[in-house]
């Protein structure tokens, strides 16, 4: 039987793997009625959702404008805004390109903000896991095989290599994700003149 290399573009395939790095059995579905299927499909989204929040990635960033809501917030603030319905953290909300100071209620953005103003929110949201680039999708691999190293296998020392290993991946994906973007400049201009003060 001939074996073909294949991208893990689903949650099953990156479940699958994670269950591998530990020297498990892959799964062929969640309902199949197998301890590692039961502790995947209860945990896998979670990693996802907190690895995402890990930092600003590049592809599962977005930004939108916010409708502003008829009911004004009770105190301290002039207005409110619903937040996108695929929001899984606000990085940022700007008015003509400015950041504005906010507060997040639930669902809902506060600002002292006017009617006239176009609050804009950058975000992350949850992509799917066809657009994960590789090195993210290795990055969920390893932290959802520290969880199942100390669940399924039961072994602590394994849980501890895969810890190692998943932080490892996690800071070579931010690296690689953080080059995505204009490289900024570094002001020197304030640390020469108090050199030379």
């Amino acid at each position: 039987m001939t074996l073909t290399p294949v991208t893990a573009d689903s949650a099953l395939d990156i479940c699958s793997r994670a269950l591998i790095l530990i020297g498990a059995d892959p799964i062929s579905s969640f309902d199949d009625g197998s301890t590692e299927a039961l502790v995947c499909v209860n945990l896998y989204e979670d990693i996802v959702r907190t690895s995402l929040t890990n930092t600003r990635w590049r592809f599962s960033t977005n930004q939108k404008i916010l409708n502003r809501l008829t009911n004004e917030p009770t105190g301290r603030y002039d207005q409110a805004y619903q937040l996108p319905s695929d929001n899984i953290m606000v990085h940022a909300l700007t008015v003509n390109d400015n950041n504005i100071d906010y507060q997040l209620y639930g669902d809902k953005a506060f600002a002292n903000t006017s009617t006239a103003d176009v609050v804009i929110a950058d975000y992350t949201f949850r992509t799917t896991e066809i657009n994960f680039p590789s090195y993210f999708t290795i990055a969920v691999e390893f932290s959802l095989a520290v969880i199942l190293a100390s669940s399924i296998a039961r072994d602590a020392s394994l849980a501890q290599l895969m810890t190692v290993r998943a932080d490892g991946a996690m800071a070579k994906a931010r690296s690689l994700d953080s080059q995505q973007q204009t490289t900024r400049v570094l002001e020197t201009t304030r640390f020469l003149t108090a050199r030379r003060s």
